[in-house]
Formats: structure tokens, C-alpha cells, sequence
């Protein structure tokens, strides 16, 4: 049975996942579509870990001569008896993946690169062997297997390799290549965006655009590097992006497709809160899940059936794009993120077809990164036409789940801690005030704070969560006064006190209670942090630091304002 499958954490060979008891959810058909939707060469972008590699991989096995038929009983694309006779185990394939093409420097990124080609080569290395292949033709292959490789072999390597395969099968050759789009990334990160770009379009050129070897391509990345930057003048080339209706459910695991994983492992109670977390991503006009929080959650509950679903994308994928957004963002694009965070939709024109020297031009390219990466997704309801003579589609954008939402909400703390550390004469006098009592200067420069950041208050949640959100906004503002002893949410007399300060040299102690005004009732809201301070007791764990002075501060919310008022004990 199913429930006794392995789970394939991080296994994206497809051949491993069908001989060695893993799960699988049956992308197949894609093989069908994909040859009666045809395009010589073609392009899927979707965002990481939703499943590319593991299609290509499937890929592989199906069209590579010599497969092992097999694998694909009782899979979807079996019932296609005429596909399968004509394309089944027919073909050369070349299949490499470029996600680890990256390094310091140019230099670096190459030596990766031609590792990756030479051991693409070696797979292949029966060619030398060849009654069929002339001399000439294995001594144009084996620099590709040779321990060194020149860079212009390098750049016409994928069309030698194809050239060699046709002559020895006397079949075209079908070219797959994951991950296109890493190197140029990488390289943009590390300052060598223009010599890497200069290969890799002379690689794709070579192999794609004038190779009379080529039978079919597939390419997959993240980003849609324009056509006038990689793919100059390639004319049989299709995209399909997560905005195609075609290919929509192959990458990522539909609704039906979860309730069956979830039903095979007997944790159909934890649908809602998978679907809360890990679902909301469109493509096309299918709602998907991301598989790789799936699994990797199911697996957990394996483990332990009690526990909440976790953030698995925070440690695997490169958040560094929300950082830079944030750095850029003006007052608009504060409250448009601000609404987002709350649950609710903003309107963008996203351009999906860019360069990556362009990334960072305009606020509105870093809006279409957060939208190609997964970020943000879109309603497809309200997909307009893309202008004839301006390459961008105006979407209504939305955080897809509660995961991505909590990346938000982490990269906007971080945020929000340099923000404190440039302002740090600020908010010294801050903390200062709350040594004196001043809550006047306190209120002021809090409201000061909440106009400037960006708020990450959701409202459809209970109102202590919004407290939640001020309470932490005050811990990250005082974290850094290092003579202070600061507590939060510790047992104290007759309840849970907010926030307990000891500023042990000054001998005083702070006691601070916040609240959320729901109907903008500052006032009374204040009035009732200080009664619940004084009814349950708060100051009495004070007691035993002996300090000479007591100050309390009742301190209320409501969005971008803030209240204060003090008491001294």
C-alpha cells in the first residue's frame, strides 16, 4: 500500500522514485501534452521547488533510448499506446542541469560549468568506441571527456555532443537543460553578469538555434531571460509561463492530488492547515500546492502526529530578493506590501521577459521578481491582455499562504532591526524616556517609528495576535540597551506581564502591558493595560531586584498610531 511508501525528500531522479518504493504523484501525461502541443524548443518557468527537475528527469528516462520501459507501467502516459511506440526509449538525450553552475568569480563558475558538460560526456563515452563515427568525429568529441576543456569548445560543446549522438544513432537528439537560468543569476550576484551572459547565450545558440541535430528541447528556470538578451532571433522557441493555462498542473500538486497524499498517510485532519500554508499558488488557472512543503510536512507528522506545519522554504530558497525590495521601497510601496501582509490584493503590471541587469532599475521589476519566484502569486480572473508593444501583464498580485507571508514577516524584523541600529541616537532616547517617565517622548517617537516601517498586522487574525505584532516591534527596539535585563510574556503575580524590565544599574523597573485598540478607543485601551497591570500584580516580580523606582506603561495600538500613558510606583 501507499501508506508504506518512502516520501522523496530531495529525490529528484525518476527512476529512483519508481524502483525504490517512493511516492509518486503522476505527472506523465505532461509527455503527451508536451508532443501534441508541439514547439521545437520550449521553456517552463515556475518557481524553485515545484517539482522541474523531477520532470525532466522523467523526461529523460522516456525518450532515452535504452530506457527500461518499465518504469512507466501504470502510468498515466501507458494508456498513450501510439506516443509511446513512436517516442518511447527512441532518442539520444543530453539532460544536464545547471543549479550548481555558480562561484566567486568568472573563472570558478566555468570550472563548473565543464564539469557539468564533461560528465554529461562521459555518460556518453561509448561513442568512442563507435563503428559508426569516423576518426574525425571522436576527435571533435573528445575534448568533451578530455580532464580539460577549452572555452570555445565549451561554448559549441552541446551542439558537438548532439552532432556526435546523431551521426552514431542516426536519430536527432532531444536536449534538456534545468536550471538555465542559475548561472546568469549567480553571476549577477557576484559582479561577472556580462562574460556569463556572453556564454551561456553562445551555448544555447549553438545548440538550439542552428543545430540541424536537435529533435526537441525542454529548458526550465526561475526567470524569463528576454529573448533579446539569450535567445536572439530563435524562432522556434516557446514559453510557457506560470501564467499559461498549458502545462498549469504538471508542476506542483493540485488539490486532489493532496487529499490522496494525505489520505494515503491518514492525516486527512490536517487538510485545512496544509492548505493554509502550502497552498494559493496559481498557475494557469490551477490552484497548486508546493510540493516540497508538502512531503517534507507529511514526513514530519510522521514523526510526530501532534505537530503545527512549519516554514520549509525559509532555509532552502534565496530570500535576499525581499530584502532588497524593502530597501528600495518608497511610501507607496509600504502600504501596497502592508496591504498584502493584512490578506489583501494590490494591482501590478508585471514584466515577465527582463535581464537581470535590469532587476534592480525600477520598484516595479523587483514587484515581477517576487511574482516569477513564488513570492506573490496572481488571480487569474483578472489577467489582462498583454500590451502589444509593451511586454508587461497587469495582475491582481496577493501573498499565496501563511508560509510565504511568514517569510515576509521575517525578512521585515530583520528590517525593522537595522532600521533601529541607523537610528541609534533615536532610540536611545527612547529607552531613556522609559527610564524617566516621559511618556510623552515615548508616544512620540513610537508613532514616529510606526509611520516610517512597515506594518506586518494581518487583519483577519484575533486581536491578541495584533498585540502580538506591537509587543514585538517594542522587544526589537529595547533589545539593545545591553545594561537592561528584559523578560517577555513571564509569569508575574497573578498573570502573564507583556514586557519586564530590570535596569539593574539605574535601580528601576519597567513594566509594560500593550494593547490593540479594535475601534481606535486609544484611550480606554491604555486605561485598561495599566488596571490589568495593577489587578494581577505585575510589578511583584520587580520586588526581588529591589529597585528604588517603578514606572508601568499601559500602551495601545491601532494601526500606524500609539498611545501612552505611565504610572509610578
Amino acid at each position: 500500500m501507499d501508506r508504506f511508501k518512502m516520501l522523496p525528500i530531495g529525490i529528484e531522479d525518476f527512476k529512483e522514485i519508481i524502483t525504490q518504493n517512493f511516492y509518486y504523484i503522476d505527472k506523465t501525461n505532461m509527455i503527451n501534452e508536451l508532443l501534441n502541443n508541439w514547439s521545437k524548443v520550449n521553456l517552463f518557468t515556475r518557481p524553485r521547488r515545484f517539482g522541474k527537475s523531477l520532470n525532466m528527469s522523467m523526461l529523460r528516462y522516456f525518450f532515452e533510448i535504452g530506457t527500461d520501459h518499465t518504469l512507466f507501467n501504470g502510468l498515466k502516459i501507458s494508456d498513450e499506446k501510439e506516443i509511446c511506440k513512436e517516442y518511447m526509449g527512441k532518442f539520444p538525450v543530453i539532460s544536464i542541469s545547471l543549479k550548481d553552475v555558480s562561484g566567486a568569480n568568472f573563472s570558478k563558475a566555468v570550472y563548473k560549468l565543464k564539469s557539468i558538460i564533461r560528465n554529461e560526456s562521459l555518460r556518453h563515452q561509448y561513442l568512442m568506441e563507435s563503428t559508426v563515427l569516423s576518426k574525425y568525429d571522436k576527435a571533435e568529441f573528445e575534448p568533451l571527456i578530455a580532464s580539460e576543456m577549452s572555452d570555445e569548445t565549451l561554448e559549441q560543446s552541446l551542439m558537438i555532443l548532439s552532432r556526435t549522438l546523431n551521426k552514431h544513432h542516426t536519430q536527432k537528439v532531444i536536449i534538456l537543460i534545468d536550471e538555465y537560468d542559475v548561472p546568469l543569476s549567480k553571476a549577477y550576484e557576484y559582479g561577472y553578469y556580462d562574460d556569463m551572459i556572453m556564454l551561456i547565450r553562445g551555448i544555447l545558440e549553438y545548440s538550439l538555434k542552428t543545430n540541424e541535430n536537435l529533435k526537441l528541447a525542454v529548458l526550465t528556470g526561475c526567470m524569463r531571460i528576454s529573448k533579446e538578451s539569450i535567445f536572439t532571433g530563435m524562432n522556434n522557441f516557446k514559453i510557457r509561463s506560470v501564467t499559461d493555462v498549458k502545462f498549469d498542473e504538471y508542476f506542483g500538486f493540485t488539490d486532489n492530488e493532496v487529499k490522496n497524499l494525505l489520505k494515503q498517510y491518514h492525516f486527512e485532519e490536517k487538510y485545512d492547515a496544509v492548505k493554509q500554508w502550502y497552498n494559493g499558488y496559481k498557475f494557469g488557472k490551477v490552484s497548486v500546492y508546493c510540493p516540497w512543503d508538502v512531503i517534507n510536512y507529511i514526513d514530519d507528522l510522521n514523526e510526530t502526529p501532534d505537530i503545527v506545519p512549519q516554514n520549509y522554504w525559509l532555509n532552502t530558497s534565496g530570500n535576499d530578493i525581499i530584502r532588497r525590495f524593502l530597501d528600495k521601497a518608497d511610501e507607496t510601496t509600504k502600504w501596497e506590501l502592508e496591504q498584502l501582509i493584512s490578506g489583501e490584493t494590490i494591482e501590478k503590471e508585471i514584466y515577465q521577459e527582463m535581464t537581470y541587469a535590469e532587476l534592480d532599475k525600477t520598484i516595479d521589476h523587483l514587484w515581477s521578481v517576487l511574482f516569477t519566484t513564488g513570492y506573490l502569486t496572481y488571480n487569474p480572473e483578472t489577467l489582462y491582455a498583454k500590451s502589444s508593444e509593451i511586454n508587461f501583464q497587469k495582475l491582481s498580485l496577493k501573498i499565496p499562504n501563511e508560509e510565504i507571508r511568514c517569510i515576509f514577516k521575517n525578512q521585515i524584523y530583520k528590517w525593522f532591526d537595522d532600521y533601529v541600529q541607523t537610528n541609534a541616537d533615536l532610540y536611545k532616547n527612547f529607552s531613556e524616556a522609559f527610564m524617566q517617565g516621559d511618556f510623552i517622548k515615548i508616544e512620540d517617537i513610537f508613532n514616529q517609528y510606526l509611520s516610517e516601517t512597515i506594518s506586518i498586522r494581518d487583519t483577519s487574525v484575533r486581536k491578541s495576535m495584533k498585540e502580538n505584532f506591537y509587543h514585538g516591534i517594542l522587544l526589537g527596539i529595547l533589545k539593545y540597551r545591553n545594561d537592561w535585563i528584559i523578560k517577555s510574556n513571564i509569569e508575574s503575580g497573578n498573570g502573564y506581564s507583556d514586557i519586564i524590565i530590570n535596569c539593574k544599574s539605574k535601580k528601576i523597573g519597567i513594566v509594560i502591558e500593550v494593547k490593540y485598540a479594535e475601534n481606535n478607543d486609544l484611550n480606554s485601551e491604555c486605561q485598561n493595560a495599566l488596571k490589568q497591570i495593577n489587578k494581577l500584580l505585575y510589578t511583584s516580580v520587580l520586588k526581588e531586584y529591589e529597585p528604588t523606582t517603578i514606572y508601568k506603561y499601559g500602551i495601545a495600538c491601532y494601526k500606524k498610531q500609539c498611545k501612552v500613558i505611565s504610572e509610578k510606583e
